[in-house]
């Protein structure tokens, strides 16, 4: 039988909610972190690797740095005792953490990612992952993002840069599907 695959959750912390992420419009996907609590759940049932990738951010004044309450997961995302949980200092999960041994000395290649932002940490990881050869799939209902200003001035609306970062990933480094699909009974079988 193939090892399951690892349920890898990106940055799930409540300093994405400080208003400073939302200064140039809200964002998109409202129901992420009701989705990849969906995605957890089904993992814990079926008692598959479960992964969460902490932002330990270095930077004085985030909101992830640790000692900040943004710095805690969200409570409906938070680890059990028995689940792995990865420090980064980088956007990548995969840099600087020891994740991508990690995954190799359990023999999984078949990855299953969400979190926060699409156009961040995610895309940086599911990048890494398909150039490492990882069988990945990311959650586009259990991600989002955020309006960005481009170095011309214009505000990209926050479901823009959310598509923008998917096509970008979509076949070349994971394949893009939504979760009611991932958590279909017979997907991994």
């Amino acid at each position: 039988m193939q090892t399951p695959p690892a349920l890898i959750l990106i940055d799930l912390q409540r300093a994405i909610d400080d208003p400073l992420w939302a200064q140039h419009g809200p964002r998109n996907n409202p129901q992420a972190e009701e989705r990849a609590a969906t995605l957890l759940a089904h993992w814990r049932a079926k008692h598959w690797p479960v992964i969460h990738v902490r932002h330990d951010s270095t930077e004085p004044d985030s909101a992830y740095r640790p000692g900040q309450a943004g710095h805690d997961f969200k409570p409906e995302l938070s680890p059990l005792a028995q689940e792995t949980i990865v420090p980064k200092h980088r956007n990548s999960a995969f840099i600087g953490t020891g994740l991508e041994d990690a995954l190799r000395r359990a023999g999984i290649e078949r990855l299953v990612l969400a979190g926060v932002l699409t156009n961040n940490s995610v895309e940086a990881t599911a990048r890494m992952a398909g150039n490492l050869g990882f069988d990945a799939i990311l959650a586009e209902d259990a991600c989002f993002a955020y309006p960005v200003r481009d170095r011309r001035g214009r505000i990209w609306p926050a479901e823009d840069v959310h598509a923008l970062s998917l096509v970008n990933l979509d076949g070349e480094y994971c394949q893009i599907m939504l979760t009611q699909n991932i958590v279909a009974d017979d997907f991994f079988t």
